[in-house]
């Protein structure tokens, strides 16, 4: 009995120690990311950047939520964290007549085609509805300023609380199985929001 004791306190030890060692390398390898982006191309270089890992990453935990990675969470809430964050090249591409056609054929499927329509395609449609439909206000004004950036992190607080909840814990989430990419996907939501507002006070 003692020596069953023993082996799950060393168990425990050791995974503490495991994630430790692991959120240390976060820690420096986002402190890595912020002095190479600033040396690079200074703070805008770096906003830019951040904000273009930040969608790349809301985009692939829309791609996990659409295959294995289902929760109760809202993962709805990334289209809208997406808006805020697109990129511009990305956003008035997609806003202008490519994004309009999209959004055309979407629409018509959906209305007359339903169950031709992937259920898989409902976020990336409402994504592109979005951006084609959302008034110049949001489009232009709130997008880039420290409102959307609040948005973001609001959304990004939000997700992660509620993964964390819904993996049993801080360390689950860390070490079930698919936790750590998906920890890891809702953090990188974190890093561009934060580096903004930081910026937005500075």
């Amino acid at each position: 009995m003692v020596r069953g004791n023993f082996l799950a306190m060393k168990t425990d030890h050791v995974s503490q120690d495991i994630i430790n060692s692991d959120m240390n390398e976060l820690k420096m390898a986002a402190t890595n990311l912020i002095a190479d982006a600033t040396r690079l191309g200074g703070l805008g270089f770096g906003t830019s950047f951040l904000k273009w890992v930040a969608t790349f990453a809301a985009i692939y935990l829309l791609i996990l939520d659409r295959t294995h990675w289902r929760t109760n969470m809202l993962t709805g809430l990334l289209v809208p964290y997406i808006f805020f964050s697109f990129p511009w090249g990305l956003f008035n591409f997609f806003r202008g007549e490519v994004g309009k056609w999209i959004a055309f054929i979407a629409v018509v499927l959906r209305l007359f085609f339903p169950r031709h329509f992937p259920d898989w395609l409902e976020m990336p449609g409402s994504l592109i509805l979005l951006l084609v439909v959302a008034p110049g206000f949001f489009a232009y004004t709130v997008k880039d300023s420290w409102v959307g950036v609040a948005i973001c992190l609001v959304i990004g607080c939000y997700l992660l609380q509620e993964h964390i909840r819904a993996s049993g814990g801080f360390r689950n989430s860390f070490t079930e199985r698919h936790g750590i990419s998906n920890t890891l996907g809702i953090i990188l939501l974190l890093v561009y929001p934060v580096w903004s507002l930081v910026l937005h006070i500075v």
